[in-house]
């Protein structure tokens, strides 16, 4: 019987290895033991047989399960270990690949915030190297007044005033003449300023005493226009035109008959007496003959027109005679002449006064043709070139 029954143990072992968990093995062995053991005990005992060579190999198949399983095992947890080393990798791949991402975005920032600061850098660098250049022009250009103020004070001679009050006195003459068309006062500054010049007594501003007396012989022989003269005898024109009467009728001009003459022959006693007899008929009734249409009269509104267009050429006049518009001037009050004689009465006394003055004034030249004034540049240059000879030994000493 103990032969029969020690391969069963066997059977649980196998079915342990298959099962694959050596927890579970060991236990079902030790059942198997304890139930070879009950059946032993319940068979009558007999003779026991020397161990064969099965019994002595059960532990060695257990040990090699065991082995097995650890190895299988072992290479599970292997297998395991290395997927999970392949995950972390696998993660810390991906973390050093958003890192990297992160890195270059911030290295591109870094660097566009860098070339911004740079830009912003080298414009506040020129913007202030402008500033201290500006800077250094302006206080040159005040260094060098400095210099020709110095100099003017130092090199300044007893007399040179004379000579700038002739310069202020010829610029002054030159806006009287330019700008206010004043001819009187013109020529008095310039006289006065050749004056100033002539007090200096010096032979080298002959030229510019020269180039005085020549401006004062053109200014001299310019016409004088009474403008303001002229301004207020247009406008006491303006005021006598509401007075003035109108003409009747603008009839055509009669023809003139020719006289017969009674002749001293006495064979034209005929003739002689009806020429007689014609010329004391003619004292009674008169006959004259007129070729042309007459103008009616104008009507009262017309009256109106005709006054009132008088006197808006007389104000187109007396805005010429400031203007300086000769033209103008001329056709306005020719043209109110022209009215005057069409519908006024040509023979009233008012009216020829008023046909008397219109014809007066459009005769008046209000035109000036202003000269330049030759000695401003000359008096300028000698100023400047004696501040510049006063000036050069007072520059040598500064560079110095």
């Amino acid at each position: 019987m103990t032969d029969n029954n020690q391969p069963s143990p066997q059977k649980p072992e196998q079915t342990s290895s298959q099962s694959g968990d050596p927890v579970d093995t060991s236990s079902k062995a030790k059942k198997t033991e304890r139930k070879a053991e009950s059946t032993s005990r319940s068979n009558p005992p007999q003779t026991v047989n020397p161990p064969t060579s099965p019994s002595v190999n059960r532990p060695t198949n257990g040990g090699s399960t065991l082995a097995t399983i650890a190895i299988v095992l072992t290479v599970l947890f292997g297998g395991g270990i290395t997927l999970h080393m392949q995950q972390q990798r696998a993660d810390y791949q991906a973390q050093m690949h958003a890192l990297r991402a992160e890195l270059n975005q911030a290295r591109n920032t870094i660097n566009t915030q860098l070339s911004e600061a740079k830009e912003q850098a080298i414009g506040a660098t020129r913007d202030i190297a402008t500033q201290a250049e500006t800077l250094l022009n302006q206080q040159k250009q005040s260094v060098d007044s400095l210099h020709l103020a110095l100099a003017e004070i130092q090199g300044r001679r007893p007399n040179d005033w004379l000579l700038a009050e002739a310069d202020y006195l010829v610029k002054l003459a030159g806006r009287k003449l330019y700008l206010e068309r004043d001819i009187e006062t013109a020529t008095q500054l310039v006289q006065e300023a050749d004056l100033r010049v002539a007090e200096l007594n010096d032979p080298s501003l002959t030229s510019l005493r020269r180039a005085l007396s020549y401006d004062i012989a053109q200014l001299q022989a310019m016409p004088i226009i009474d403008r303001d003269g002229l301004v207020l005898r247009l406008m006491s024109l303006q005021q006598r035109i509401d007075r003035l009467p109108l003409a009747n009728a603008l009839l055509p001009e009669e023809a003139q008959p020719s006289q017969p003459t009674v002749s001293e022959d006495i064979a034209d006693w005929k003739t002689n007496l009806r020429t007689s007899l014609q010329a004391f008929a003619d004292n009674f009734i008169t006959f004259r003959v007129r070729d042309g249409q007459a103008i009616p009269l104008l009507s009262p509104q017309q009256h109106l027109y005709l006054r009132e267009n008088l006197k808006a050429k007389l104000d187109t006049a007396i805005k010429a005679v400031y203007s300086e518009q000769q033209d103008i001037y001329t056709l306005s009050l020719n043209m109110a002449l022209e009215w005057s004689r069409d519908y006024f009465n040509r023979y009233d006394q008012q009216v020829k006064a008023f046909n008397l003055s219109l014809e007066q004034l459009a005769e008046q030249h209000i035109q000036l043709d202003t000269p330049q004034l030759t000695a401003q540049q000359p008096l300028s240059d000698v100023i400047r070139e004696r501040l510049r000879r006063s000036v050069a030994p007072i520059m040598t000493e500064g560079q110095q």
